[in-house]
């Protein structure tokens, strides 16, 4: 019997220097993860693979060259009051600083390095954790997210693999993903997320399902405050086996958001590890190359 290849494990020193400290919304999150997997002993069961940096030809195969440019000049000067900074959603939620620019092609070429290996048979599950950018659109940034590098990660396995399921477990609606693949049956997006009025981005309805070609390819799954693992992994078992079944993926792309556990500052949902690691286990079984990425915000459960 063939000996599994172990996972790939996105990570270098100056790769997490720099999520935590150009990202000004999420200060010391890879690090912090970083030093989890460390501490529970998980490298020794991955192989560990150093990122390389997105070109911006490489972002531009979905973000608009305009909005690439803008943020590598607003990223060099650290700071920028031209009208178009507005209208390219750089603001309040995602606040113009010194360096964003190399910190989206440093995220971007992770989620690519990730993407490579598994289309070169060298892994079959490979993670970027500080990855799963998943609110920002082709032309504007959006939910602290400069470059959605899902996305990036799926157009690169679509060179390869025909039909590509992506699938977001993080409490905020994956609209970005969705809004990239609305109008093609090639990518399939599944959204599991908290939906109600005035909570962040405010779509991802049930009726919300695609179009054109692509309609009846987004599926998205509305939850309400509270839901806990045992509802949760029924739930997301009982829509993944029928995607499962009907679309028949060749390559899967996962965004594991940490803010639906308890404890977490949005105080929505009521998860634990064990029940996102559940829904995970279900879906590795299917064996297919898994790209997983992090997202959502991240708390220390001294607990665990």
């Amino acid at each position: 019997m063939e000996e599994a290849l172990p996972p790939v494990y996105i990570y270098s020193p100056e790769y997490v220097q720099l999520c935590d400290t150009v990202h000004s919304k999420v200060p010391r999150r890879a690090s912090m993860v970083h030093s989890l997997i460390e501490a529970y002993g998980l490298l020794r069961a991955m192989r560990v693979v150093k990122p390389k940096v997105a070109t911006m030809e490489e972002m531009a195969s979905f973000h608009t060259d305009a909005y690439l440019q803008h943020l590598r000049k607003v990223s060099e000067e650290g700071d920028n009051d031209e009208p178009e900074t507005v209208e390219f959603g750089l603001g309040y939620d995602c606040p113009i600083t010194e360096g964003i620019y190399d910190y989206a092609a440093a995220v971007g070429g992770a989620t690519l390095t990730a993407a490579e290996h598994l289309m070169e048979g060298k892994a079959r599950i490979a993670i970027n954790w500080p990855g799963g950018w998943h609110h920002a659109k082709k032309d504007e940034a959006s939910g602290f997210c400069y470059l959605n590098d899902a996305v990036l990660g799926i157009l690169k396995l679509r060179q390869k693999y025909d039909r590509v399921l992506y699938i977001d477990l993080d409490l905020h609606h994956g609209d970005g993903v969705e809004d990239a693949f609305s109008f093609t049956s090639k990518v399939m997006t599944v959204s599991l997320h908290k939906f109600s009025p005035g909570f962040f981005p405010g779509t991802g309805d049930v009726s919300d399902i695609g179009l054109g070609k692509g309609r009846y390819y987004s599926v998205n799954v509305p939850l309400q405050d509270g839901i806990t693992d045992n509802k949760y992994y029924q739930i997301c078992e009982g829509v993944l086996k029928e995607v499962f079944t009907t679309f028949n993926p060749e390559a899967l792309v996962l965004q594991l958001g940490a803010d639906t556990i308890a404890g977490d500052p949005m105080c929505s949902f009521n998860m634990t590890p064990e029940g996102i690691g559940k829904c995970l286990k279900y879906i590795l079984q299917w064996q297919l190359p898994t790209l997983i990425l992090g997202g959502g915000e991240v708390i220390i459960l001294i607990s665990l």
